[in-house]
């Protein structure tokens, strides 16, 4: 689908969305809430999951017509404007997020991020850590450029915004492999102190299958990688190739390698509603510092993997001991807050090497 038919559709679809879930309110509120409390689930996930849906879409709304405002006034490639622009979505987002569902988010190690150039290497677990990751980014003082599925131009403001910044939206179906790397190396050439390129190294939502599938396919080609990465039980391996270019791009950004908690299971609409049903979600976001002189060269592409894997089976073992220590229940807190890095002993330690 080309761009112009692409935003024709989804843009007046999320405006109609927006129009429609307020107007409607008054009907699908009710009936969510019985179908909720005839279910047992006296959270009323349903209802919570459409009251975001409707701040979702209203933030769309704007975020568009901000958009359309700066291309009106010939500021179509004022980049600080933009990044205003992004700024204020992603905390607004993070507020209708926290408001609607509950969420919390405890971040440690946020002072890893700065300052740049960095490239960051984050764990993926479903749809809104892209969220989370890009507010704890920004809110550090760094313009964020991402390495994202082309699929997520389906959202108006990733679409129209997102593609006037620096990001990169890759193809994963592309056949030429070689067109999308020489992208991610162009997106990470000319960073500054305030520059920070995220990328998702699994490539996908991790899941069990998943898992069981990317270690064949390593199997078939690298037996001793599979074997090394076999212990994984939270993560999926990591693809090399894409975090190879990004340095390539800037061979003096250091790395940050950031993980989380709490969005376990919320990679379908059916898990989302279980994880509302059981109580507020509670995120726990963790990042490290990676200084570059500790990290082999990427012209070494096998040292490269190795060190690669061996931090992503450290960040597997972390995940788990974060879900050990967690509360029961959920593993959510029911008060709605919000803790800033902490800056103990641990959160100032990269990681190691």
């Amino acid at each position: 689908m080309g761009t112009a038919r692409r935003r024709w559709t989804t843009i007046p679809g999320v405006v109609l969305a927006a129009l429609s879930l307020t107007a409607l309110a008054p009907l699908w509120v009710p009936i969510a809430a019985v179908a909720d409390l005839l279910r047992g689930r006296t959270r009323l996930p349903t209802v919570r999951l459409l009251a975001f849906g409707v701040g979702w879409s209203w933030l769309e709304t704007a975020g568009v017509v901000a958009a359309f405002a700066l291309w009106l006034t010939g500021r179509r490639h004022d980049l600080p404007a933009h990044y205003a622009l992004q700024r204020w979505w992603a905390a607004n987002l993070m507020r209708v997020l926290r408001t609607t569902t509950g969420l919390t988010v405890d971040v440690d190690g946020a002072e890893a991020l700065t300052p740049g150039p960095v490239v960051v290497l984050c764990r993926h677990a479903s749809l809104a850590d892209s969220l989370v990751s890009a507010w704890v980014v920004i809110d550090a003082g760094l313009h964020p450029r991402y390495v994202l599925k082309r699929e997520l131009l389906l959202d108006p403001c990733l679409d129209v915004v997102g593609s006037r910044i620096p990001n990169h939206f890759l193809d994963r179906e592309a056949t030429d492999s070689a067109v999308e790397l020489d992208a991610l190396r162009t997106l990470a050439t000319g960073l500054g102190d305030r520059d920070a390129v995220i990328i998702f190294p699994e490539g996908t939502r991790a899941a069990d299958a998943k898992r069981s599938r990317a270690l064949a396919r390593i199997a078939e080609r690298d037996t001793p990688r599979a074997e090394r990465l076999g212990g994984l039980t939270h993560l999926l391996p990591p693809r090399p190739a894409g975090t190879t270019a990004l340095l390539r791009g800037d061979p003096t950004a250091d790395l940050v390698i950031a993980w989380h908690t709490g969005f376990e299971g919320l990679d379908t609409f059916g898990g989302i509603l279980r994880a509302l049903g059981r109580g507020a979600p509670r995120v726990q976001f963790r990042a490290r510092r990676v200084a570059r002189g500790d990290v082999p060269s990427v012209d070494d592409p096998a040292a490269f993997t190795q060190w690669l894997d061996d931090r992503w089976l450290e960040v597997d073992r972390a995940v788990a001991d974060l879900l050990a220590t967690a509360p029961a229940g959920h593993r959510s807190s029911s008060r709605a807050r919000r803790s800033r890095s902490r800056h103990s002993r641990r959160s100032t330690e990269p990681m190691r090497s």
